[in-house]
């Protein structure tokens, strides 16, 4: 009888194992597999359902970041972001169309035009510079409607196009400039590839110019505060994908790419934004 009890419990013990490691496979496979089903884009606030992908997300921060560094309103960046999304849905294309065959880069800006050359016009900094500079020149323009100022700048052909994504690039100018604390939320897979503060940094400052930062670990701390740090944590959120960042905290909010809850409640201090980039997989 102690025999058959033994054995009894080894055939319980083992069906027990069975059990427990098959719901470990399923539960890792599933993960797999919801991985795969999620669809990376990123929102604003207020944007009525306009998503974008993440690299015209990413384009938008930077063209926002440059008005930020310039000083200049957010209503800047919103014609800015209009302008680009019509003009080249907010991608650096290296070709024309009909109306500009030597149209390139984010605003499809032209070399026989006077925007620079054809190497200054596809670099993102550059053309975003160039309209800019363009967009000051005309009296008022933070009063015009988004179409009228965009037209103005550009001279397109199809003048009333601009108007259509008005609420994306107010939105998203928003959100990206600071004015609209935790307004962009990214929704991504898991970084592939480890990610390095210091590219994060380099990339941070030449988008919005100096700021103080410092590294713990795999952290990168940028000194700032209010605007200015909702400002940095939304370009990184916007950024995310390309740099492997995993989580930003700014302010009492913390986003976190592995949650895909978008900002949540954290215990944060303000006056710093932290930006955490990814291990190496399988660390």
């Amino acid at each position: 009888m102690a025999r058959r009890g033994s054995w009894r419990r080894r055939i319980v013990l083992l069906l027990t194992l069975a059990l427990v490691a098959g719901g470990i496979y399923t539960a890792v496979a599933f993960l797999q597999r919801s991985e795969t089903l999620v669809t990376e884009r990123c929102t604003a606030a207020g944007s009525g359902g306009d998503d974008l992908a993440t690299d015209q997300a990413a384009n938008a921060s930077l063209i926002t970041a440059v008005a930020v560094r310039r000083g200049l309103p957010a209503r800047a960046a919103s014609i800015a972001l209009a302008t680009s999304m019509q003009e080249s849905k907010l991608r650096n294309i290296g070709h024309g169309d009909q109306a500009g065959p030597d149209s390139r880069g984010l605003f499809q800006q032209r070399p026989s035009q006077g925007w620079g050359t054809m190497a200054e016009v596809m670099d993102p900094y550059h053309a975003s510079n160039a309209f800019y500079d363009a967009l000051v020149g005309i009296a008022g323009y933070q009063s015009l409607d988004i179409t009228d100022a965009a037209q103005r700048v550009q001279h397109s052909a199809y003048p009333g196009a601009y108007a259509q994504h008005e609420g994306m690039a107010r939105a998203f100018a928003s959100a990206l400039s600071g004015q609209t604390a935790a307004g962009l939320d990214c929704s991504l897979r898991s970084p592939d590839t480890a990610g390095n503060p210091a590219v994060v940094a380099k990339q941070l400052t030449a988008a919005l110019g100096h700021v103080g930062t410092s590294a713990a670990g795999r952290t990168l701390i940028v000194d700032a505060e209010g605007t200015e740090a909702w400002a940095v944590g939304q370009w990184a959120v916007a950024n995310a994908k390309a740099l492997s960042i995993t989580s930003v905290e700014v302010d009492g909010q913390a986003w976190n790419r592995q949650s895909r809850d978008g900002w949540q409640p954290a215990q944060v201090p303000a006056g710093q934004v932290k930006v955490t980039v990814a291990g190496a997989p399988g660390t």
